[in-house]
């Protein structure tokens, strides 16, 4: 089988790498394409080399943009992608615009598609994301979930249930595989003990308010336990522009952006995790690591249900709180959802053969 995989942004990279792999023992035909939604090297070619993904066969080179643009342009560079070498089936991963993009091409062409994570659901529809997930799976022939929740939410907008397979998290899958070399990546003059942050979605850090209501409690905690912050390339412009890293602590640590490596080493080692990262959430709850959503809602929730993920919404006093019984010993404690096992994608190799 002629099979084309579509990544555009970091999460795609790490949902397809174990997928790749797979598929590679069937001696499928494989195609990779890069749309580019993902362009600064930080973001994108690193982590192609720590993943162990091949160089992509053809890069889209789309680029940033509103998200009309961007779902446009990676639609109008798709199709002829997809008509001079038709394949048997597109795999798509996520929720990015590229995601729904070449979904959508698919679709209109005729060529089979298949959702890698589909089903996850927030129920708001402000979020582009959300738009993406629901119109995604809508044109999609295989729907791959990564817990019982997200077969039910399919089931609920009437997908036909022998499309959705219940296969278990690829992300995890990505973790399992990489967790071993990880112990020797910690960046260097960190200290043991630390928050660890993430914060990149627009709504949090677009909010000057907000985001510098954020950086005052943490950088209040920071007298007592370090924080560290890996900063998104977004994050950073935004702090910058409301001058931010001069008021913070010594303890206080502004990181750039890390490789995945890097950063699964912090995280395994965090004492306490704050994100607004979907796959974040995921991860500290296969590790066992505290996590605090600085979200409304999640399209995760077995993270909450199962997992060591506690919600906190858009409210600082609420932060505050639920750090405050982490580091009084209180946290959550969690458990790893069925199927978080690391054979995700050998799974989804036996659902095509």
């Amino acid at each position: 089988m002629n099979i084309l995989h579509i990544v555009g942004a970091r999460p795609n990279f790490m949902k397809a790498a174990p997928v790749i792999r797979a598929l590679e023992a069937d001696r499928h035909r494989q195609t990779l394409v890069h749309t580019g939604q993902h362009y600064d090297f930080d973001m994108s070619d690193v982590f192609f080399r720590e993943l162990g993904l091949p160089p992509a066969d053809l890069n889209l080179e789309v680029g940033s943009g509103s998200h009309a643009r961007q779902t446009a342009e990676v639609m109008l560079r798709m199709e002829p992608v997809l008509l001079e070498r038709p394949p048997d089936l597109v795999m798509v991963y996520g929720d990015v615009n590229s995601t729904l993009a070449a979904a959508l091409v698919c679709s209109k062409l005729g060529v089979r598609v298949a959702h890698v994570e589909a089903g996850l659901r927030s129920f708001d529809r402000t979020m582009p994301e959300e738009i993406n997930r629901v119109l995604t799976d809508q044109v999609s022939d295989f729907l791959f979930t990564h817990s019982q929740e997200a077969g039910d939410n399919l089931q609920r907008e009437g997908i036909a249930a022998g499309k959705v397979h219940l296969v278990g998290n690829v992300m995890i899958d990505t973790l399992v595989q990489l967790l071993p070399k990880a112990s020797g990546c910690v960046p260097s003059g960190l200290p043991d003990r630390y928050v660890l942050v993430t914060l990149h979605r627009p709504g949090n850090v677009d909010d000057p308010i907000f985001i510098s209501q954020i950086f005052s409690v943490l950088n209040e905690f920071s007298r007592r336990i370090p924080v560290i912050f890996p900063m998104h390339p977004r994050t950073r412009q935004r702090i910058l522009r409301e001058q931010i890293p001069s008021s913070l602590n010594g303890s206080f640590y502004l990181l750039d952006p890390l490789p995945y490596l890097s950063f699964l080493a912090l995280q395994r080692r965090a004492f306490l995790v704050v994100t607004d990262s979907g796959g974040v959430q995921e991860e500290t709850t296969f590790l066992g690591i505290p996590c605090l959503t600085v979200r409304e809602n999640t399209e995760r929730p077995v993270t909450v249900t199962l997992g060591t993920n506690t919600v906190v919404g858009r409210n600082t006093s609420r932060l505050v709180a639920e750090m405050e019984k982490v580091l009084s010993g209180q946290q959550k404690q969690g458990q790893t959802p069925p199927l978080w096992d690391g054979h995700a994608a050998q799974r989804i190799a036996i659902v095509l053969r």
